[in-house]
């Protein structure tokens, strides 16, 4: 992520996928050298429900103290992952989307974790997700469990898997593979920059997932496209070649594997989130990629997929 921002920021709730958002953003703000900014939103939208000053009063205290509690839990949670890590707060009484959309000018990375109490743990199901999305002015990753990982290259089987490991910081730390979806357009473009960068910072392979249909449901039909597969490959693997090959100048340490599925790109990249340590996406995109992020298949994503899924905005602008 090749911003000047030297902060990541992670909402929290309280809830156990809080805390694996913040385990997992202490570990990439200690291992980059940033500032890891906590931040838990005070927003209270039935505040009317109480009667006069004094009823509304002794709630924002309660509401304070409890808030108070879920930051020192958090901090703490953070210095278990690098004692040395610089952690600043923030308890802003806002509401939950615009404090973080705010953070998103000065910040490198916001993180959140993929379920939680309703507050920011849980707010990239549903319409929250297409404003994250689209509005942010920096990646956001959203924190789910990792799974055990077989060592093999081969592409991974199964799909929509259920359950997740127990949480645990070295858990974030396994070495299955980046992932990104690529579909060529800016955004896309964006998405596989930051793949590169951090597949570099990692020391792990990039694995570049391009699918070429636009069913909704697994393979197309063979009736439909089997006849004509070996043509529709080679260009869908000259479109991939193509935006790949700057960065792969730019990051020649980064050993690159190039798959080309003839399949949804929901299903293709969620079986691959099974093996991957970090999956990496275009918040918007032409079609394809973009279909992902939005209503029911970007729920279907952010639940299923086995590892943190990264969202990549088009183009990264700071307020001058």
């Amino acid at each position: 992520m090749n911003v000047a921002d030297a902060m990541i920021v992670v909402g929290v709730d309280g809830s156990i996928a809080s805390e694996d958002a913040v385990g997992w953003a202490a570990t990439m703000a200690a291992d980059r050298h940033l500032t890891l900014h906590i931040v838990h939103s005070l927003w209270a939208p039935d505040m009317h429900v109480f009667d006069g000053q004094s009823g509304a009063a002794k709630f924002m205290e309660a509401m304070s103290r409890h808030g108070e509690q879920i930051l020192e839990d958090a901090v703490k949670r953070a210095h278990s992952i690098d004692p040395r890590l610089v952690v600043t707060t923030s308890m802003p009484y806002q509401q939950t989307v615009q404090v973080l959309l705010d953070l998103s000018r000065h910040a490198r990375l916001l993180v959140v974790g993929h379920t939680g109490l309703g507050g920011f743990a849980g707010m990239l199901i549903g319409s929250t997700a297409e404003a994250v999305a689209h509005h942010s002015r920096c990646p956001v990753a959203v924190v789910r469990g990792i799974p055990v990982r077989e060592t093999s290259g081969t592409a991974p089987s199964g799909r929509a898997p259920s359950g997740r490991a127990p949480s645990a910081r070295n858990t974030f730390a396994a070495q299955g593979p980046v992932v990104v979806g690529i579909d060529g357009s800016a955004p896309s473009e964006a998405a596989t920059g930051v793949a590169f960068e951090e597949a570099s910072l990692r020391g792990v392979p990039l694995v570049a997932v391009h699918a070429w249909t636009d069913h909704s449901h697994g393979p197309a039909p063979a009736t439909e496209y089997t006849a004509r597969w070996e043509s529709v490959q080679v260009n869908e693997n000259r479109l991939l070649t193509t935006e790949l090959a700057g960065w792969r100048d730019k990051y020649p340490d980064v050993t690159v594997e190039q798959v080309i599925v003839q399949d949804h790109p929901r299903d293709a990249l969620i079986e691959w989130s099974e093996r991957a340590q970090l999956l990496i996406l275009g918040s918007r995109g032409r079609g394809r990629i973009q279909r992902m992020l939005l209503g029911s298949t970007s729920a279907a994503l952010v639940e299923y997929a086995r590892c943190p899924v990264l969202l990549v905005p088009p183009v990264r602008t700071t307020d001058g």
